[in-house]
């Protein structure tokens, strides 16, 4: 007989004491948190942008570049930010992923490139391996036939090919802190030349801990440059570094509302591990749970449970940080292809995705604060779908 098991539901059934909760080296969320019901989220009225993509001045060759990959009008950051970072002037960009940011500063540095090519004369700094890999593919889409080239510096990666390819000479460079710092401090990477310098996700570099590594690259680059900053957040570490690189910026927001309050979230009891990893077998097994991110708290245990839900019958992959940049690749291709169903996944590794239709976000371990909560549920109910997020708790 299959085993039952129920959803937690009700935010008056837990009276623990409040150190069971708040203790610091337990989760640190009371589980009522994880509890909410779905509202619909309003329907958005769609942007009316005051440009087309003809307006901005692009090269012949940008315009129809856009045109090819089927791009009819500028999303709302890029209507608003496009013009002034073609003058030159320092952006912050204020806008959620998914918003169409990377073209709003990446089509102005393809048309100021097209003028002026010097070599290494942009650098891009992103939080992760995965969304540094999505810009380098943006700018090959948007700047092909214009003989303009870039190179992906991010760990996890053959440093000694990234070495290579920096001495032909690359355009653009696009990568992660760490690494780029590690290859100035081994001579091979010099930012004498950069004339322009963009930070995205600058809230998630932060919270990651890049901020003194990104005080290091800014330090080796010309004060006279064009600094462009995207970020969901104004934090206080932001804040800090736009006072500090930037000139007179420019600041564009366009952030919606930043609640979860359309996505429905709810607990799930169990009692142990084993029983955590058999009904979360059971959910899987569901039809409706069609696309699944699972979140674990360490690599081990990612990849035991990647390797468990196999063995049960269940197609599943994970990302994390001691798989290699290849491996992390091909485990978001079969992802996203849906040739698995289920990714599991760290927070940091996990940390800039952007995966269409997640119908599901399973906390196996729940997070230990809530802003990673709030940024791991995020990972569905996008794009004004709705959403389920599902926290296991112990119920000991």
């Amino acid at each position: 007989m299959q085993k039952q098991f129920k959803y937690g539901g009700n935010r008056r059934n837990y009276s623990a004491p409040k150190n069971r909760y708040n203790n610091k080296k337990t989760a640190g969320i009371h589980p009522s948190k994880f509890v909410n019901k779905a509202i619909e989220p309003e329907a958005d009225v769609p942007y009316a942008p005051t440009h087309s993509f003809d307006d901005f001045g692009f090269h012949r060759q940008i315009v129809s570049n856009i045109s090819f990959l089927g791009y009819n009008s500028p999303s709302e950051i890029q209507d608003k930010s496009i013009p002034p970072a073609l003058e030159g002037k320092d952006v912050i960009g204020l806008a959620n992923t998914g918003t169409g940011k990377t073209a709003a500063f990446m089509l102005p540095i393809i048309d100021k490139l097209f003028v002026n090519r010097d070599l290494v004369s942009v650098l891009v700094l992103a939080p992760t391996r995965e969304l540094a890999q999505q810009i380098d593919e943006e700018f090959k889409r948007f700047a092909a036939g214009q003989k303009l080239f870039s190179t992906l510096v991010v760990g996890g990666a053959n440093i000694t090919r990234q070495i290579q390819q920096i001495k032909r000479g690359p355009h653009l460079i696009v990568g992660t802190p760490g690494r780029v710092k590690d290859l100035i401090n081994k001579r091979v990477l010099r930012l004498s030349g950069v004339n322009t310098f963009v930070l995205d996700e600058a809230d998630r570099m932060c919270d990651m801990g890049f901020e003194r590594d990104i005080r290091y690259i800014e330090a080796e680059m010309p004060k006279e440059r064009q600094t462009l900053c995207y970020s969901a957040t104004m934090t206080d570490s932001v804040k800090s570094i736009v006072e500090e690189f930037m000139i007179k910026p420019v600041t564009i927001s366009v952030i919606k509302s930043s609640t979860n309050d359309h996505i429905e979230q709810d607990v799930i009891h169990t009692n142990g591990k084993d029983h955590k990893i058999e009904t979360l077998v059971e959910l899987l097994a569901k039809p409706e749970f069609e696309r699944v991110i699972v979140f674990g708290e360490t690599k081990y245990g990612v990849q035991r449970l990647a390797d468990n839900l196999v063995k049960n019958g269940i197609p599943a992959e994970a990302i994390h940080g001691n798989k290699s940049q290849s491996q992390r690749e091909r485990a978001l291709k079969k992802f996203k292809s849906s040739h698995v169903d289920v990714l599991v996944a760290t927070d940091v590794a996990a940390r800039g995705l952007d995966i269409p239709d997640v119908t599901h976000v399973i906390n196996f371990d729940p997070p230990k604060v809530y802003d990673d909560y709030v940024h791991r549920i995020g990972r569905t109910g996008r794009a004004g779908k709705n959403g389920k997020a599902l926290t296991f708790v112990n119920s000991r």
